[in-house]
């Protein structure tokens, strides 16, 4: 799908149809109109567009799917997302979608777990009730530390798909494809920031919002059940104790425990009333004076979506497609997609 392909890399390649069109010499209404679908340029002209845009002409003339509907989710008001960045990430996650949805169809929809219904919940009111909830909906323990989120997500029938956004305005947004449920998110972020902004989104998709509350009330209701949900009062007193004086080294145990950062520790360890609200201000004090508000250190491992890859490594060993065409659909090398599927000698296995 051409129009489609323009679209998306010249998104990607952050340019505005003016700035496209001037460099291959034609109008911006040009662009418009190919990428509306409404005109088809020449050979000579796509080609031309492939060599600024830094694509092959194949990539242009991939055949997207077709079957897909998505529902994109709102980004928030006022975001200081551009519109034009704002576009990128939705034709991001239609062309990823796009290649998943490929291969899932290839080796038949079952491959994938049916996802938890949206907005299944209503609203406790109180946040530790609603994240104890929102664990019980997704079949999670009530208490304790919550390992891999992405792996898990994946394991329930949520998709993930990981972007490189230059822009810390954005974290994550969700939507539906197909009625599956999706999130997506800025992978420029700390491992621990993604973790909160993955139960964030899915608190977004799960509850049931009023349509009466406000988008700013919405905004902080989630992200005080994504506190609670990632380290609960009952879980921070029990690691803690009931009453700290100070912020200690040994916290960062627990940081690396539960896969959050220092700044949601000491805002938990606050809220429980473990520390005083003095305690909690002159550490936001010393750690942004640190850097650390934008730039703290990751204590826990990356965690980045797997499920793509997996069953296109499968479909390649099952024979259902060639391995040249699993490195088209992961963007990847030959190499690497058959070094993923080759048979593993006897000095590998380590037996």
């Amino acid at each position: 799908m051409f129009s489609k392909n323009l679209k998306y890399y010249r998104l990607k390649n952050n340019m505005s149809k003016s700035e496209l069109a001037s460099l291959v010499h034609v109008s911006p209404m040009s662009i418009s109109h190919y990428e509306s679908n409404k005109r088809r340029p020449d050979i000579k002209l796509i080609q031309e567009l492939a060599k600024v845009l830094g694509v092959s002409v194949s990539d242009f003339l991939s055949k997207r799917n077709e079957n897909l509907n998505f529902v994109h989710g709102e980004f928030r008001k006022g975001s200081k997302l551009s519109v034009r960045q704002q576009e990128y990430i939705r034709e991001s996650v239609e062309e990823y979608m796009s290649r998943f949805f490929s291969i899932v169809e290839i080796l038949g929809g079952e491959v994938l777990p049916k996802a938890p219904a949206g907005h299944g919940l209503k609203l406790s009111g109180d946040e530790e009730e609603d994240a104890r909830h929102l664990r019980e909906y997704l079949h999670i323990s009530d208490a304790g530390p919550v390992g891999n989120l992405v792996e898990l997500m994946e394991n329930i029938g949520i998709l993930v798909l990981f972007l490189d956004i230059e822009n810390d305005a954005f974290s994550g947004m969700n939507g539906l494809v197909n009625d599956r449920p999706y999130i997506v998110i800025n992978k420029k972020m700390l491992t621990e920031r993604i973790r909160s902004t993955i139960v964030h989104e899915i608190s977004h998709f799960i509850f049931q919002w009023p349509d009466d509350m406000a988008e700013k009330d919405i905004e902080n209701r989630a992200t005080a059940i994504s506190g609670a949900f990632l380290l609960s009062k009952e879980d921070a007193r029990r690691e803690l104790g009931i009453r700290r004086s100070a912020i200690t080294n040994d916290m960062l145990l627990i940081c690396k425990e539960y896969g959050i950062s220092m700044y949601m520790l000491v805002k938990r360890a606050s809220i429980s009333g473990i520390i005083t609200d003095r305690t909690a201000k002159d550490f936001y004090i010393k750690a942004a004076g640190n850097g650390w508000k934008k730039h703290e250190p990751t204590r826990i491992e990356p965690e980045e979506p797997q499920l793509f890859s997996q069953l296109v490594f499968r479909a390649v060993c099952e024979n259902e497609i060639s391995v040249q065409k699993g490195a088209e659909l992961l963007g990847s090398s030959y190499e690497y997609v058959e070094n993923q599927c080759s048979a593993q000698g006897d000095e590998e296995w380590n037996i």
